[in-house]
């Protein structure tokens, strides 16, 4: 979900020349499921949500970071270059849920790029620098959550990371497993310290919930955020009812008002992963996730919202994968090597492993 760039793909459909026997069209014809240009090795339990970090001076050495969404001892954050082959292993994280990264956060007078953790069962972020030099990952520190609370509505679950560009500020939106119908959310302002580690502080609490499961009787949950930090808007997912959108700057004159709920409609399974495909003219597109198992389809939206109405959305493509019960994504806009026009990591449940899509192939005439 910034500098980090979202992208998704569209699988369409073809409309067959032939017609049917009552001279009416022929219904079109599906294609194939698109498969991956590419996939990272295997995680040892539950690959769940990806992010991509870029490297400020060779884009080849750019480095895809997952969760291993287990209890410790082997739960992970597992590094990957973009050939898919570990790179690091960062153990004894007890049931990391999502990971979020951003570039260029000034902590205590140093700048660097970082990136973020739910540790689940702890109850807790975990913090760690990405070293410039692309050779993995350094912990910074730890920053409790969810004071208060108990059972599942004490364990994070999704995270979204926010830069302010007005001062650098940066913010961590927190999703609990469990949380009510209003103020779901919790925002925390994240600090360096004196001695090199990090602090957080409660901003805000925000975000309608519908409360609807997949069954009677559930309540459902939220998992997937992403941000917008150039326009300034966060989006989260409402598995069973649709994605909510409101303004990221817990300071905004309008931080407490919802501006949008959208793709209400037309999703097979639960909304999962959002990611952004961010453009520098301001535009670009908003990836959700309809997590089918065997093949999850990708839902674009424009970033920019509707000619005239910035906070309508509305599906303008979709793409068909082999991608299999998709839960986090990830998406970036930079011409990477083997993917000229940005590429899509998806969580691939079955294999246990990250899906790499190119742009190109998901969404031809996107970019």
């Amino acid at each position: 979900m910034k500098h980090r760039v979202h992208v998704m793909w569209l699988g369409l459909v073809v409309v067959a020349a032939a017609s049917c026997g009552g001279g009416e069209p022929a219904p079109p014809t599906p294609l194939a499921p698109i498969t991956p240009d590419r996939v990272t090795a295997a995680v040892t339990d539950d690959a769940d949500d990806p992010a991509i970090w870029l490297h400020p001076a060779d884009l080849s050495r750019s480095l895809i970071i997952g969760t291993n969404k287990v209890a410790a001892p082997t739960g992970a954050l597992v590094v990957f270059g973009l050939d898919g082959a570990m790179r690091q292993t960062v153990a004894g994280i007890d049931r990391p849920n999502n990971v979020d990264m951003e570039h260029g956060v000034t902590l205590d007078g140093r700048t660097i790029d970082v990136a973020i953790t739910t540790e689940r069962l702890q109850h807790r972020l975990r913090v760690f620098e990405i070293l410039k030099d692309g050779s993995g990952l350094a912990e910074l520190g730890i920053i409790p959550v969810l004071d208060g609370q108990s059972g599942d509505f004490a364990e994070p679950m999704g995270i979204g990371l926010y830069r302010r560009p007005s001062d650098g500020v940066l913010f961590a939106v927190v999703a609990p497993k469990l949380g009510p119908a209003a103020n779901y959310l919790w925002q925390y302002r994240i600090d360096g310290t004196a001695g090199g580690g990090v602090t957080g502080t409660l901003v805000r609490r925000f975000g309608n919930f519908s409360e609807k499961g997949a069954e009677p009787g559930e309540a459902g949950e939220i998992e997937a955020i992403v941000v917008d930090d150039a326009l300034g808007y966060v989006y989260y997912a409402d598995e069973r009812h649709g994605i909510h959108k409101w303004h990221a700057d817990p300071d905004h004159a309008d931080a407490s008002r919802e501006l949008a709920v959208f793709g209400l409609d037309n999703y097979q399974m639960d909304r999962e992963g959002l990611a952004l495909y961010v453009k520098a003219d301001g535009t670009g597109y908003l990836v959700s996730t309809d997590q089918v198992p065997g093949g999850s389809t990708f839902k674009l939206y424009r970033r920019e919202g509707e000619p005239n109405a910035p906070h309508r959305h509305v599906v303008i493509a979709e793409a068909r994968t082999t991608a299999d019960a998709t839960d986090g994504i990830e998406v970036t806009s930079a011409p990477l090597p083997g993917f000229p026009q940005g590429v899509l990591v998806a969580m691939n449940s079955n294999a246990k492993n990250f899906a790499l899509f190119a742009w190109e192939r998901l969404f031809p005439g996107r970019n």
